[in-house]
């Protein structure tokens, strides 16, 4: 009896509840900068980037989502800065995730139909770098410690985790379509807090050192400038720098959003506006 009064209490509160959650889905791409990519934005080497998620409208202004992201990030020394070409390193990743985000809507989408936004929260993200060698062969980075991570003659590099977490935030704008269904376009940023989501950070480490650890396929992949036609074949000294550890890596996605009601009552294949109490057949 007393979950049944408990349920009869918090029916209008759940119905209320439904008229504000909807469906989201992104399409774009997803990039990165880093070591590998100088430019802060940039389409060049860009990835298909999908997501699919749920928001619940706490206001008219005022949003909370949650949601699944997908796409592939890489970068390439040959469309590098010029004077990084010579290192020739290239990678690719997947990226994986999940996120926790609070949105403002600047204008009320039930008054106005056009209106920016913007949004931040908190994100896990899973990404594991790869590259092929020049025979292409495909290679994860991480298990070849291409600067020393986990050797015991470097005790101050730790191996990386590959599942981390970030800040995402972006601005975007929406038009609203129908009174359920809101078209958008967004930028999102996602600052992490380490340097090696395109396996570069530091230094190169002694050659027979590596070699002796990780094995021959380690020191091909670590420094690949003998594959470039004139390219130096001498592996660096031990310390000579490789990457810049002074800035974090980031990566971002942006594309189309669509934002769907998915009620029975007010979703995106009924058109009936706001209202939330349909009258009784035969009342006018």
């Amino acid at each position: 009896m007393r979950l049944l009064s408990l349920l009869f209490f918090l029916f209008p509160l759940l119905t209320n509840a439904q008229t504000r959650l909807h469906g989201t889905l992104f399409g774009g791409f997803a990039n990165y900068y880093g070591d590998l990519q100088d430019k802060p934005f940039t389409l060049d080497q860009s990835g298909l980037a999908v997501g699919a998620g749920l928001k619940y409208e706490f206001t008219d202004h005022i949003s909370f989502r949650t949601g699944f992201m997908y796409g592939k990030i890489a970068g390439d020394d040959q469309r590098n800065r010029a004077n990084l070409q010579f290192r020739n390193l290239n990678f690719q990743s997947k990226v994986f995730e999940w996120n926790v985000l609070a949105e403002y809507t600047l204008f009320d989408l039930h008054d106005k139909q056009l209106s920016p936004y913007a949004f931040g929260g908190l994100a896990l993200f899973h990404f594991n770098p790869y590259t092929f060698d020049s025979l292409g062969t495909k290679y994860f980075l991480k298990p070849l410690s291409t600067e020393g991570q986990g050797l015991a003659e470097y005790p101050d590099r730790k191996p990386y985790k590959l599942t981390q977490f970030s800040i995402p935030f972006g601005v975007g704008v929406k038009f609203r379509v129908t009174d359920n269904v809101v078209l958008g376009y967004e930028i999102g940023l996602r600052k992490t807090f380490f340097d090696h989501l395109d396996d570069i950070s530091n230094t190169y480490v002694d050659q027979a050192t590596l070699f002796n650890a990780k094995g021959a396929k380690a020191v091909e992949l670590a420094y690949r400038a003998g594959e470039l036609h004139g390219g130096d074949p001498a592996y660096p000294a031990d310390g000579t720098v490789r990457g810049g550890p002074k800035y974090k890596d980031w990566y971002y996605f942006s594309g189309v959003t669509l934002s769907f009601a998915i009620n029975t009552r007010n979703n995106i294949f009924n058109h009936k506006g706001r209202s939330s109490v349909d009258c009784p057949v035969g009342v006018q």
